[in-house]
């Protein structure tokens, strides 16, 4: 199997809210202005929006452009902290390489 090509590119996130997207989060709309400093957890899905590549005379890197394409927000206690333990799990997974946890080291 051979090593998949590493491109260092930045990564945006598109502005643009679609309507299903919107319609999830519209039920936490009032919380989510009276909490300048609140935080919500939610399984969100991204699709790829735009990619940009600069020419070769450019001191810039390339660029992907995200869209959220579909969001569900934790309504909650509990599923909040379904999806915190969800996200512990995923982060532990993606960085434990070269760790006692790492699958493939053994």
């Amino acid at each position: 199997m051979s090593t998949p090509i590493r491109i260092d590119a930045d990564v945006k996130i598109d502005s643009k809210v679609l309507t299903d997207v919107a319609e999830a989060l519209e039920p936490f709309a009032s919380a989510m202005f009276k909490q300048r400093g609140g935080r919500w957890m939610a399984v969100v899905e991204l699709s790829h929006a735009e990619r940009t590549e600069p020419g070769p005379e450019e001191d810039k890197n390339p660029s992907v452009k995200v869209r959220i394409t579909a969001v569900e927000v934790a309504s909650d206690a509990y599923t909040e902290e379904q999806l915190r333990t969800l996200q512990r799990g995923m982060y532990q997974r993606r960085t434990d390489a070269g760790t006692l946890y790492d699958t493939d080291a053994a």
